[in-house]
């Protein structure tokens, strides 16, 4: 669909609209072939020697690159994107499958065709002759490989994210396909029947508090987020009459696609691939954690005079148009649009005017949650201003409510949110 005719006035000549963007989303396949390039840049630069052969190995590290200094100066060069497709097209790019099959192509490159292998090769290969390396890689070299594979499984959880919300059986199950990289198949349960039910509330553990640093959130997430997938399927099979351990636990059989995988690749390849299995693993997952940490930082969905949280809007969710981001990762950064339709595809969510804005991309954002000092001189007072200064409205960590509660010259009380 790359040209649309728009209904108009009688009278007037129709109007029409081209889906820019149509193309760059093939762009996205980059993180997922990162390996071929790495190998392609490192190969060139030992063939040309005269000292570019020294620094051959920092293109292992292309996945740290691409995330902390690549995507954070396009967002910065390009901008936002600024368009929206116009409503009367929404159901006929919805069901455009040219997007959907970019997201078959990631998973196809990720792991059911070589990059996965491919690194499970270069980090027990003996003789990379043939890429100008006497001998096999280098640990500096492994950890970079095995930095740039979590990349790669990191934005492949945000591609499982996008086809786990469909209500198509084959897109779920690649969804849990694709999470099988960073064992984090759980993800699959707990973000579409926990996190999209509590979001911007106190008892999501997805969602960060004002205050609480990026240290503090990731375990409090991980575990919280497993604790709740776990909870969430016992109570669905108990109301079908099935045991936990029955093998229609969505839990269970995507943890068991990760097992299956990393034992074959162990078989092949011989234990010395696990310890960078676990790496990319805890990296990629992680990242996807640095995500959810920023998406919601310190908003808060009020309770009604029923007792209920009000319904999530898009004042709900951090928002970046930054489009450089937004390509590699599926419309993610148009997340107010997302919550308030889940099942929406990617190429037809909308930025709302209206929604609280983060200064730049994710990616640049990224960068930042890691130093808490910077982030909170960044979005504390972003916090603030979107609820007009009052910290009440504001979701507060729990263990510094009674300090900032104090510092705004409000007076904390015991069981507060």
């Amino acid at each position: 669909m790359s040209t649309a005719p728009l209904e108009s006035a009688p009278g007037t000549p129709p109007l029409e609209w081209r889906d820019k963007k149509r193309h760059l989303w093939l762009l996205g396949l980059i993180p997922p072939t990162s390996v071929f390039l790495a190998m392609a840049f490192v190969a060139a630069f030992n063939a040309i020697g005269h000292g570019f052969d020294a620094v051959s190995p920092v293109w292992w590290w292309i996945g740290p690159m691409l995330v902390y200094v690549l995507l954070p100066i396009l967002d910065v060069f390009f901008g936002p994107d600024g368009s929206n497709p116009p409503e009367e097209l929404m159901e006929q790019l919805e069901n455009d499958k040219h997007y959907r099959y970019c997201t078959f192509i990631y998973i196809l490159f990720q792991g059911l065709i070589a990059s996965l292998v491919m690194a499970c090769y270069l980090w027990t290969a003996d003789d990379l002759s043939w890429l100008g390396i006497d001998g096999g890689l280098g640990l500096a070299s492994k950890i970079g490989l095995a930095l740039s594979i979590g990349v790669m499984g990191g934005i492949g959880i945000n591609t499982a994210h996008e086809l786990g919300h469909k209500k198509d059986d084959l897109e779920r199950w690649l969804s849990k396909i694709t999470l099988a990289q960073t064992f984090y198949g759980h993800f699959y349960i707990e973000h579409n029947r926990g996190h999209h039910v509590r979001v911007a509330t106190p008892e999501d553990p997805a969602s960060s508090r004002f205050g609480e640093t990026f240290w503090r959130f990731l375990p409090r997430s991980v575990w919280g987020s497993l604790k709740s997938s776990i909870e969430l399927e016992r109570k669905r099979l108990d109301r079908v009459g099935k045991p936990f351990w029955h093998p229609s636990n969505d839990v269970l059989n995507a943890w068991a696609m990760s097992i299956v995988l990393w034992g074959v690749l162990a078989a092949v390849f011989g234990w010395q691939v696990l310890p960078f299995l676990v790496i990319q693993a805890v990296y990629g997952f992680s990242l996807l954690e640095t995500v959810n940490y920023l998406e919601h930082y310190g908003l808060m969905r009020q309770k009604t005079k029923t007792g209920r949280y009000e319904r999530c809007t898009p004042e709900h969710s951090w928002n970046s148009d930054h489009i450089c981001t937004n390509i590699f990762l599926y419309h993610l950064q148009r997340h107010s649009d997302h919550h308030a339709n889940p099942t929406r595809r990617y190429q037809t969510l909308r930025s709302f005017d209206g929604a609280p804005n983060l200064p730049s991309g994710y990616a640049s954002m990224i960068t930042l949650a890691y130093f808490p000092p910077i982030w909170r001189a960044v979005m504390d007072k972003r916090v603030l201003d979107h609820y007009d200064g009052d910290i009440e409205l504001v979701n507060v960590a729990p263990h510094r409510r009674e300090r900032i509660l104090a510092a705004h010259g409000v007076a904390g009380k015991d069981g507060d949110r």
